[in-house]
């Protein structure tokens, strides 16, 4: 929707709101006008129905409002002696137009000091729960968001099975641009399998203000711009056009920021011709072949205990020919110097051979995995001169990020209408990679990664769960609990630390409850 469309729905709301309540705010001593003041009227209504004046505010976030209104209906009728439990089932089935009958139909007289606790257990445990569930979905929403790293993309700094928290306000949150959606879930509801929110209507972009920009090579959490899989029941054979927050969350290395001329030579990324330093928590990782001479068994166990390879990402393949899909520069070397390794070679694409699962998919770019670009990362406000030869690296964000119209007629190009030679980007772009460089799927495959796409920063690891490993206890990475994604070192727990203060809340708490009953 246009802001003109939202300024419209949101004066009809007003109407309807006045419509509905007028009566009502009259019996309880407020005037009819303070019915129809946008804003006011809400605060007013707030001291009606004797609730604090800042519910106002989650009546304006989006997802948070869902909850609230069906509360505030409630606590209207109620205001007004209208208590039955048919009541409630009304309001809240008719979408809160049951309180026009009880505005025009109904003589009820206002309760001003009614009783705000709960008359039956069942009211509340309803109450407790939806009070937890908008204080989640804010923290969820605003501050901080558990996820789970699902594949080996940047093995060694995040394991497959690390549970993450990811900061909303490093960059500034992003405030919800689905506005009906079911409340601290993605795009899917758990176990109905269903679709979990609609895609109209839907708010502008908007970011609160963050205290820090995105830095070369951090970690960072983002939607996944081209993701159009069915993640929930759905018998078409139709890709889902998804809602940008409603995108599937993907985590990766930012390698290239805004401005920056980008190239992979052999693998490696340089930035503006220079090769870019990974922090040193951060492992490459290739794939390898390696010839033996036939004289060790290389099983599993072996490998993981020497060379620190996963569980099928390495083994014997055939004519004494081993295959990793993922192993760091360090374990090659160790392999290599194994004497019953014969040979290591890294597998490497070679330069000007064309891979059509690269971006930007055209043979123009004899690009591949390994030897990629130069390309420019584009800059908000920055423009870049537009022909048939480069229009492909550039015509995803003219379109589909930035919202133009695109055609092409011989050999002219157009945007909205106009001829254009050039085109001048609307905000900044990222390049994201995994570490892992040949068992990632990131922006090499499908370009570059908008900032409105922007999730937020990873910044610590609260629990790290190794589903490969025998045993409960053997499971849990205990060496991983409470440890910071960022920093410079070995990562450290805080987890003893945790459980410390943890015993120490418990026995404070213990001994106070003790003094009080003394």
């Amino acid at each position: 929707m246009t802001m003109t469309q939202w300024l419209i729905f949101f004066i009809v709301i007003q109407i309807v709101h006045f419509l509905g309540t007028w009566k009502l705010y009259v019996k309880a001593g407020r005037k009819a006008w303070e019915a129809i003041v946008p804003i006011y009227n809400a605060i007013v209504l707030m001291q009606i129905i004797n609730r604090p004046k800042w519910w106002v505010i989650l009546l304006f976030i989006p997802i948070i409002n869902l909850i609230m209104f069906p509360v505030i209906w409630v606590e209207t009728i109620r205001s007004f002696g209208r208590n039955s439990r048919n009541d409630t089932i009304l309001v809240i089935l008719t979408l809160g137009f049951y309180i026009f009958y009880v505005n025009y139909a109904l003589d009820v007289n206002y309760i001003e000091d009614r009783s705000l606790k709960p008359r039956t257990n069942t009211g509340e445990w309803v109450s407790s729960i939806l009070f937890a569930i908008v204080a989640a979905t804010m923290v969820h929403t605003y501050f901080m968001q558990p996820y789970v790293i699902p594949t080996s993309s940047l093995e060694k700094t995040l394991l497959v099975g690390d549970f993450l928290f990811v900061s909303k306000f490093h960059y500034g949150a992003r405030t919800p641009m689905t506005t009906v959606a079911a409340p601290m879930v993605h795009d899917t509801i758990p176990v109905a399998k269903i679709k979990s929110y609609t895609n109209k209507p839907q708010l502008p972009y908007f970011r609160l203000p963050g205290f820090q920009n995105i830095k070369r090579n951090e970690i960072v959490v983002f939607s996944w711009p081209t993701d159009t899989v069915r993640f929930f029941r759905d018998r078409s054979n139709i890709h889902i056009q998804k809602p940008i927050d409603k995108k599937s969350n993907y985590v990766k290395r930012c390698v290239g920021i805004a401005g920056d001329s980008l190239e992979l030579r052999d693998g490696y990324v340089y930035i503006n011709g220079k090769r870019s330093d990974l922090p040193d928590r951060a492992k490459l990782q290739f794939s390898y072949s390696a010839t033996t001479n036939g004289q060790t068994n290389y099983s599993s166990q072996y490998l993981y205990d020497r060379y620190d390879v996963n569980p099928g990402e390495g083994g014997m393949v055939s004519n004494n020919q081993l295959e990793f899909i993922s192993l760091s520069e360090a374990a090659a070397d160790r392999l290599q110097n194994n004497p019953s390794i014969i040979d290591v070679q890294r597998n490497i694409s070679p330069k000007g051979s064309y891979d059509p699962r690269i971006f930007p998919h055209s043979n123009n770019f004899n690009w591949n995995q390994d030897n990629f670009g130069p390309i420019y990362i584009p800059q908000a406000g920055k423009s870049v001169a537009l022909d048939l030869e480069v229009l492909p690296l550039y015509s995803r964000i003219i379109e589909e990020y930035e919202g133009n119209t695109l055609r092409v007629e011989g050999n002219q190009i157009f945007i909205n209408d106009q001829l254009a030679d050039s085109y001048t980007f609307k905000q900044d772009y990222y390049w994201m990679m995994g570490d892992n460089r040949h068992n990632s799927e990131d922006s090499r495959y499908w370009g570059y990664v908008p900032y409105d796409h922007v999730v937020g920063k990873p910044v610590f690891i609260w629990m790290s769960w190794d589903s490969n490993a025998n045993g409960i206890m053997n499971k849990i990475r205990w060496e991983r609990l409470f440890t910071t994604v960022g920093g410079e070192g070995k990562p450290v727990s805080y987890f003893k630390y945790f459980v410390i203060l943890l015993g120490g809340w418990f026995l404070f708490s213990y001994i106070r409850k003790k003094r009080k009953k003394a």
